[in-house]
């Protein structure tokens, strides 16, 4: 059965955080806050623990569109290839914020995504995710965790979230109340901004 930690997004406890590192170090499966919705997470290195997400989600781990949890835009370097100044204008605009890029992957793409031509690429508003990539070392693969309900896409509440996913999990945070509505997706892989979903996050910026 998964922890249930208690993190405030105000004043992170370092001590929790290295928790949370800890377990992902080892490989473990953590559902942890974002800017937008709650996210399911692993360390971006580890193929057993991307097996596992992949296995939790019903997806085969070589077909996965996952993003990249990343603290800052230098962060986001070690993945992705040399881009323009207007591309990095955008970024700079517009992160960290509820936006994923769509970006061109370089050749230090982690094994397992050693065949994508791009990746998504996230720097969240929200200081618990970004302390916890800062801690690891190393961006956080995310994807969201959905819910089955047609009317309600996304679960807010992290107790709620605990009560289902705690057997699939080793952590869940409690960072409070999720969003439900998911990142808007701009693709700036061929320079061009092309909006791939609008969810939350101006489009106006662009």
């Amino acid at each position: 059965m998964a922890d249930f930690v208690k993190i405030y997004e105000e004043n992170p406890n370092p001590k929790q955080i290295k928790q949370v590192v800890d377990v992902l170090r080892k490989g473990g499966v953590v559902i942890y806050p974002t800017d937008t919705v709650y996210g399911l997470g692993c360390d971006i290195t580890n193929t057993r623990a991307l097996e596992r997400i992949a296995r939790i989600k019903g997806v085969k781990l070589a077909k996965a569109n996952w993003s990249f949890v990343c603290a800052d835009l230098s962060n986001m370097s070690d993945y992705v290839r040399q881009i323009d100044t207007a591309t990095f204008k955008i970024l700079k605009r517009a992160l960290p914020g509820p936006y994923t890029f769509i970006l061109p992957g370089n050749n230090n793409l982690p094994k397992d995504f050693k065949k994508k031509k791009t990746v998504g690429i996230r720097v969240p508003d929200n200081a618990i995710a970004r302390v916890l990539v800062e801690e690891l070392g190393n961006p956080i693969v995310s994807t969201s965790i959905r819910d089955e309900d047609e009317l309600l896409e996304y679960t807010t509440d992290p107790e709620l979230i605990y009560e289902k996913w705690n057997n699939m999990v080793d952590i869940v945070i409690d960072g409070g109340y999720g969003g439900n509505i998911g990142s808007t997706i701009i693709d700036l892989s061929d320079g061009k901004v092309e909006v791939m979903r609008e969810g939350k996050g101006s489009l106006d910026i662009f």
